[in-house]
């Protein structure tokens, strides 16, 4: 099968509108979070979220485009412009029978449904939605609307498995490329839930953390105190290509994908198996399909959303995976800065994943106040400041609602 590597990146996140502000603030361990701009959150168990700032599609979009797309559809469009244009493709003639689109989103367009079903609510009973309710509102749209802007008429459609999303749009994208069905696909995902539903719903499922006082410092993964994730949103996109392909037009490669793995918990609707078994599982899938063996992971960025099963699942299933290796490498959750995106955060986290490799430096896991004497203290997780290490492969953990697991092994590029 072909070798498949990333050619472009595209970032909007929490900590930045562009791929070099976001890898920035992760270095740098700041936090995206602070109180909700987005509605008046007063009466909410949860205040604050980590939003997407200073963000205007009108400077990247006409406005009448603008006005047809939900925020995770702009999302969606702004960051696959710019991993093109980081890939050096805006003038590159792609033959787009062999190009594609696989996006991830988990919810898509909640905010437009929100705003059409309160608009029909609070009116005089006459049906007036907008003429774009539909499209709008739909997950697939962002990669239709991908596919018809570049002109890509090869597979098309997104991937829905909560947060696991983008992380099965990656594995996809990786699938079709390797198996020579395609060359090049625009992948990635984007999220966009930071709306009254948004917070609303996982308050009532007291997922989120209730920590008003300091946002800032809210989400907390492995820390004895840590309450519940963070709502974020924004997106992220990565070109693939086959090795092949892109050698043909010189492109600057940054990474490899080396593998992947996907399995099921098959346990409950929200909570992980307590002993990890789907993410064990996923884990060791990816490794044999990489042909690589745990001591050649340097680096894990874990879901790790803070939340008190989550985190302690997933470490015990690292350490059933990986043995004493699990006490050689680095683990960091990149989701104590950027908060949770939901179906935008594999995708976040592969870009992490991937300048991490570029950079030999591992993002940190920020807000470590008090040990929790649950976790091994053997195994680094790279508390409050980043660490310099020679990364050759590091291991992308993204878990969703309904048991969806996956597990994205990237590596250095060797001709």
């Amino acid at each position: 099968m072909r070798r498949v590597v990333v050619t472009g990146l595209g970032a909007l996140t929490p900590l930045g509108n562009t791929v070099k502000e976001y890898w920035e603030g992760l270095v740098q361990g700041r936090s995206g979070a602070g109180p909700i701009t987005r509605f008046d959150a007063s009466k909410y168990r949860t205040r604050f979220a980590a939003e997407v700032k200073g963000f205007d599609p009108e400077n990247h979009m006409d406005r009448k485009e603008a006005r047809k797309m939900d925020p995770y559809a702009q999302y969606a469009m702004v960051t696959a412009q710019d991993a093109l244009l980081d890939a050096g493709l805006e003038e590159f003639k792609v033959n787009g029978e062999r190009a594609g689109v696989i996006w991830g989103s988990g919810i898509g367009g909640l905010y437009t449904v929100y705003h059409e079903f309160k608009n029909f609510f609070e009116g005089d009973g006459v049906p007036k939605f907008n003429p774009f309710f539909v499209p709008k509102m739909i997950s697939d749209i962002a990669a239709g609307y991908l596919s018809i802007r570049y002109g890509f008429r090869g597979p098309n459609y997104t991937t829905v498995s909560a947060c696991a999303s983008s992380n099965n749009a990656i594995i996809d994208a990786f699938n079709y490329i390797r198996w020579g069905v395609t060359d090049l696909f625009i992948t990635g995902g984007s999220e966009a839930a930071v709306n009254e539903p948004g917070v609303a719903g996982f308050n009532a499922m007291k997922a989120l953390s209730e920590r008003n006082e300091d946002p800032a410092t809210a989400s907390r993964p492995f820390d004895l105190d840590r309450d519940g994730f963070v709502l974020g949103e924004g997106g992220a996109a990565l070109i693939l290509e086959s090795l092949d392909h892109a050698l043909a037009r010189d492109a600057r490669i940054y990474a490899e994908i080396a593998g992947v793995g996907l399995s099921a918990d098959a346990h409950h609707i929200t909570a992980p198996h307590p002993e990890g078994l789907g993410a064990t599982l996923v884990m060791r899938n990816a490794l044999r399909d990489a042909n690589l063996s745990p001591s050649e992971i340097d680096y894990i960025n874990v879901h790790g959303t803070s939340t008190p099963l989550g985190d302690l699942s997933e470490i015990k299933a690292i350490q059933n995976v990986f043995g004493e290796d699990a006490y050689r490498l680095n683990v960091s959750s990149t989701k104590s800065m950027t908060g949770h995106l939901l179906g935008a955060a594999g995708a976040a986290e592969a870009v992490a994943c991937i300048l991490a490799i570029v950079n030999n430096t591992v993002p940190p896991t920020i807000n470590h106040f008090t040990d929790d004497p649950a976790f091994d203290p053997r195994i680094n997780l790279t508390f409050n400041t980043p660490q310099g290490r020679t990364i050759r492969a590091a291991l992308s953990n993204t878990f969703g609602f309904g048991g969806h697991n996956t597990s994205v092994i990237f590596k250095a590029y060797q001709a």
